[in-house]
């Protein structure tokens, strides 16, 4: 059974453990791996940002800067131009918890202005090191992810000698450069990062191995919509993966994943309320209830 955890994003709860939490991505990018530039008008943006709260969307992660394999860096000026209007918009309109998905400490700074409650980091609070002391100063919740090099680089032969023990150090260490900000212990979520600096047999490990990561005693959130491993396995494009997202999702939920990050919210959501009610016999994790 996967341990109850209350994360506290800027006054507001976000409740772990019942039930499985659905986060819908919302690029606002160009060149996304899997929707470049199908978002990258704000209009459009808004209104799938909208759509995604009415399919399930617990969390709504809008990111401004693609961090496909070999990518390179945007500005924070750009990423700000691309994410605020959006997030403004979503924060007025939906009841979801705003996410913004950025390494930037001044892009981070404006989305807690514009309404976005949590920070996801895919440097771990590596790349800016100002970016920990900003989610301490707006108490905004955190998220904490693994990643082996940087994503211009990172799959070029990742290597482990162990790989969970590696990943749980880096998140631990993590978590430690956010408390010692003063970020509080209750506000962070963490990540290990699948498809960022990992083989294909990397992130099988990782999904099937995620109890590894309780010791940390924080909330796990993983992150395999349509990832290249299952295009690898499944011999399929980015747009035919649902169904292996699907069991990748089912599988790590099982595996103790408190949050999923998907794409595809209303058939994610399906697969998780079933796999929750599998695992926990629970009517209340019923959509009918």
């Amino acid at each position: 059974m996967r341990k109850k955890f209350i994360v506290d994003c800027r006054g507001r709860k976000l409740i772990l453990g019942n039930r499985t939490c659905i986060m819908g991505i919302l690029n606002v990018t160009p060149d996304s791996f899997s929707d470049g530039g199908m978002f990258y008008d704000k209009d459009k943006a808004i209104t799938y940002g909208i759509k995604m709260a009415s399919e399930g969307a617990d969390i709504i992660d809008v990111g401004g800067e693609s961090t496909r394999p070999g990518a390179f860096g945007i500005p924070p000026k750009e990423q700000i131009k691309r994410v605020i209007p959006v997030i403004k918009a979503l924060a007025e309109k939906t009841k979801a918890f705003i996410s913004i998905d950025t390494s930037s400490s001044i892009v981070a700074e404006a989305a807690i202005n514009a309404g976005a409650v949590i920070v996801n980091d895919i440097s771990g609070l590596r790349i800016d090191k100002n970016l920990a002391a900003i989610i301490a100063r707006y108490d905004v919740g955190c998220i904490i992810m693994h990643i082996k090099g940087f994503p211009r680089t990172m799959q070029k032969f990742p290597k482990y000698k162990n790989l969970m023990k590696e990943i749980r150090t880096w998140l631990k260490t993590g978590i430690d450069i956010a408390i010692d900000a003063g970020v509080s212990r209750n506000r962070i979520i963490v990540d290990p990062g699948i498809g960022f600096g990992k083989t294909v047999e990397h992130n099988l490990e990782i999904i099937k191995n995620l109890s590894c990561l309780n010791n940390l005693k924080r909330p796990i959130l993983i992150g395999p919509s349509r990832k290249s491993f299952i295009g690898k396995i499944l011999n399929l494009p980015v747009e035919e993966r649902l169904m292996g997202t699907a069991a990748s999702v089912s599988i790590g939920i099982a595996c103790g994943a408190h949050i999923v990050r998907v794409h595809d919210v209303k058939q994610m959501s399906e697969a998780a309320c079933v796999t929750d009610a599998i695992l926990t016999g629970d009517k209340k994790c019923w959509k009918i209830c």
